[in-house]
């Protein structure tokens, strides 16, 4: 296996035998970096290179030290190389990921330096499209024309890969997943439109039940197409009067990330919460069938199966066919099992604060949990925004005239 260090002495013509170089050189890129954009702090531009640089900086050192760590054994959602394909033995893809954000993030840097030394005071002298006046409304709705432009061409980009190039993921392909390229797009306008007039509630689960790749990059055309010729739109008019609840698509977000073990395979996130508590029962059901125990007909405390049962419709449910189990099923019930997206407790699925909790957070846990964190920031944001507009528009934007207000003529509390 082609390990960091052999990649790194490529670049610097340097074998580290010594971990110290590697980590000096590691940690020394993305500081350099930083102190880049930190130069730029005069001017406004700092604000979008500060947010994106320190995105970049994430993913840079995130790759780099994954990278450094790679062992192809161990799980993927365990904290090694996250952007692995399973059962990966060589890292080249992660050397150029890495190297790409590398120069990302110095070509952030140095433009940050650029725009807050060298280059104009305001945009609008010298390019007037890219100028932004506060007071201008009107250019709020081609900033998002451009966003939306950028996430269709994003939506193709995905489209391509999964038809052209490569392929994508497929968590329900034969054998505990693999890569495939999708040959039979769904693009009818009532399949993919139709999860939108599923109920979210119980089992139909509106758009986060979404369980093949098909209906996935099918859907991705048809959003491509929508963000492309809406961005477009946006940019040739002016704003409505009102304003859509953005935070939203945060909360959706956040549903499909904790519930949909599609477009995000359990083996890269870990493990919905119903897969890790399914994973307890498959894997104690083995367990004692091993030991002797007739699976099919042993009762519970309750009367009903301990470990099988069936639906009113006839189904065998809570463990499923246990004829020819696989040893890769028994593995992956095992690893699920321990880690729950809620934690691990006592090697089960628990609640990751008890006090015998194993300290373990999935990225599920973390993708899911930021969503709703940014979708309630978003939300309370429009609600501070909104009253900022009401205020303004009645006339006390600046506040409520306070000279008449009781504790100013209080005696002091000293």
């Amino acid at each position: 296996m082609v390990t960091a260090n052999h990649f790194w002495s490529q670049i610097f013509g340097v074998a580290f035998s010594n971990k110290r170089w590697l980590h000096f050189f590691m940690l020394f890129v993305p500081v350099t970096g930083l102190w880049m954009s930190a130069l730029g702090v005069v001017g406004l531009a700092l604000n979008l290179v500060f947010v994106l640089g320190w995105r970049l900086r994430i993913s840079l050192m995130k790759t780099l030290y994954s990278l450094r760590r790679f062992y192809p054994v161990e799980t993927l959602f365990n904290g090694t190389l996250a952007l692995a394909g399973r059962d990966q033995e060589t890292t080249g893809f992660a050397w150029w990921a890495g190297n790409a954000r590398l120069i990302n993030l110095s070509v952030l840097g140095f433009g940050g330096i650029y725009h807050s030394l060298l280059g104009p005071e305001t945009l609008e002298e010298s390019f007037p499209f890219f100028g932004y006046v506060w007071k201008d409304r009107n250019k709020m709705t081609t900033i998002l024309g451009i966003h939306l432009i950028l996430l269709g061409i994003g939506a193709f980009l995905l489209v391509l890969k999964a038809l052209y190039f490569g392929g994508v993921y497929d968590t329900w392909a034969p054998g505990g997943g693999d890569v495939r390229k999708i040959t039979n797009l769904t693009l009818s306008p009532s399949v993919i439109f139709g999860y939108l007039l599923k109920s979210p509630f119980g089992g139909e689960g509106w758009i986060v039940s979404v369980d093949d790749l098909e209906d996935i990059i099918g859907g991705h055309v048809w959003l491509g197409s929508i963000c492309i010729f809406g961005g477009i739109w946006h940019i040739l008019t002016k704003p409505f009067a009102w304003a859509p609840a953005l935070s939203g698509f945060g909360f959706i977000a956040c549903c499909f990330v904790w519930f949909n073990n599609t477009a995000y395979p359990s083996e890269f996130y870990g493990p919905t919460g119903p897969e890790a508590s399914q994973a307890q029962a498959f894997t104690f059901l083995v367990r004692d069938q091993r030991l002797g125990a007739n699976v099919g007909s042993a009762q519970g405390p309750t009367g009903l199966g301990k470990y099988l049962m069936r639906s009113p419709t006839g189904e065998v449910i809570f463990g499923g066919e246990t004829m020819h189990i696989q040893p890769w099923q028994e593995r992956r019930s095992a690893e699920y099992m321990t880690h729950a997206p809620l934690g691990s407790l006592n090697s089960v699925g628990g609640v990751a604060t008890e006090i015998n909790a194993v300290n373990y957070v999935s990225p599920r846990s973390w993708l899911a949990t930021s969503h709703f964190v940014l979708g309630f920031f978003l939300f309370v944001g429009h609600l501070w925004h909104a009253g900022r507009a009401r205020a303004a528009a009645a006339g006390f934007e600046k506040g409520i005239d306070r000279d008449l207000e009781p504790v100013l003529f209080m005696t002091p509390l000293n």
